[in-house]
């Protein structure tokens, strides 16, 4: 993991043998909300600034589907998949959790984005499975990057939401929650275990959005503003 600097901006990288794992950062204002001018402009900059003939995104609707990136953006799903190269796919977040998935074999990549919905649905294990369905993966090739999200330290949740968790055939018996705040990393190694992804390849950046203050980040809890990171994956 090593921070990068682009036209003034600040991002996260993770260096895969045949692949780019990206985090931008809120540094100097830098937003990829979709729903604003500056957000779409950043995503279109994002091609020169990576050198990248595309960038695929999503209209998130923290439900637990996948789908191959074809050309067309904002489909209704919260993971994206691709195997074209020089072709980001990525998510938006700001408090939820962008992952970034690598098969090293087949060199297949995708971006999921977990909320608390899609934590509960077990999005990134049923992406796991529709690469290892529909592209052959195997779980022993699949490299996983978790980047900043909101930690157990300050997501405080409702009853309604714990006891969804609680009740859930596979978080039932988890140790996924300290009093009312719950630990998304648990949740997803949970799900990373579950689908046999070794502990060597899971890359795991321990970036709270909420209270770091090694990085500017975006927290929608924190400040209920509409600026937005994007987590971004993408073939050499």
């Amino acid at each position: 993991m090593e921070k990068i600097t682009v036209e003034g901006y600040e991002f996260i990288r993770i260096d895969l043998p045949g692949a780019e794992a990206i985090f931008s950062t809120a540094k100097n204002n830098l937003s990829f909300n979709k729903c604003t001018d500056s957000g779409k402009k950043n995503i279109e900059n994002l091609k020169k600034w990576f050198n990248l003939k595309a960038v695929g995104y999503l209209n998130q609707v923290h439900g637990c589907e996948s789908i191959v990136y074809r050309g067309k953006d904002e489909e209704n799903a919260d993971g994206i998949i691709t195997n074209e190269s020089n072709t980001a796919v990525g998510v938006f977040n700001a408090d939820c959790i962008p992952i970034l998935l690598y098969d090293k074999k087949t060199k297949i990549i995708a971006a999921v984005h977990s909320g608390w919905k899609g934590t509960l649905d077990c999005i990134l294990s049923k992406t796991i499975e529709k690469l290892e369905r529909d592209f052959k993966s195997k779980s022993k090739d699949i490299i996983v990057c978790v980047g900043p999200h909101i930690h157990s330290c300050c997501y405080e949740v409702g009853e309604e939401v714990k006891d969804k968790f609680k009740n859930s055939d596979f978080y039932r018996f988890k140790d996924i929650f300290r009093g009312r705040n719950l630990d998304l990393k648990k949740c997803m190694l949970y799900q990373l275990q579950d689908r046999d992804i070794e502990s060597e390849n899971i890359k795991y950046l321990d970036i709270c959005t909420y209270c770091n203050t090694e990085y500017a980040m975006y927290s929608y809890r924190k400040n209920k503003d509409y600026g937005r990171m994007f987590s971004f994956i993408y073939l050499k």
